[in-house]
């Protein structure tokens, strides 16, 4: 039986995948981690193909990190899709994305993030950055029961 992932990660960039489990082997939480690649893998794993649960019964994450340019659906519309369904709308969301455009700002937060990160340039700020998002969404948060 498959461990539950305590962090979703949404992340196209094999690249930034690798920096963020680093990160979060600081931490001691990179068993906890599930990646999906883009917006479909991401809503798959959270609401089934067929947007059943595949999850009997459901096991969230405790937060999904969410890069907003993704393949095939973006990441705004997974967030959207999360926040509209009262099944997953408690599920915190971390947008962690190189954007610093003020109208995904805006919209992040209009539907419901809980938090919008851009991502240090640097690695050593990068992983900080990461390894204290893990820390406090897995460890320190306490979510409703």
């Amino acid at each position: 039986m498959e461990a539950a992932a305590e962090i979703l990660l949404v992340e196209d960039s094999p690249h930034d995948v690798e920096l963020v489990l680093r990160a979060l082997r600081r931490c001691n939480l990179t068993d906890k981690v599930r990646v999906t690649r883009d917006g479909v893998e991401a809503l798959d794993f959270l609401f089934g193909a067929d947007g059943v649960l595949c999850h009997n019964p459901p096991r969230w994450p405790k937060v999904v990190f969410l890069d907003l340019k993704l393949p095939r659906i973006a990441g705004l519309e997974v967030l959207r899709k999360m926040k509209m369904d009262e099944r997953s709308r408690h599920i915190p969301v971390v947008v962690l994305t190189s954007s610093r455009e003020e109208r995904d700002v805006q919209e992040s937060y209009a539907l419901g993030v809980n938090s919008y990160v851009v991502k240090p340039v640097d690695y050593e700020s990068f992983a900080q950055v990461v390894s204290d998002l893990g820390h406090y969404w897995v460890q320190v948060n306490v979510p409703p029961t």
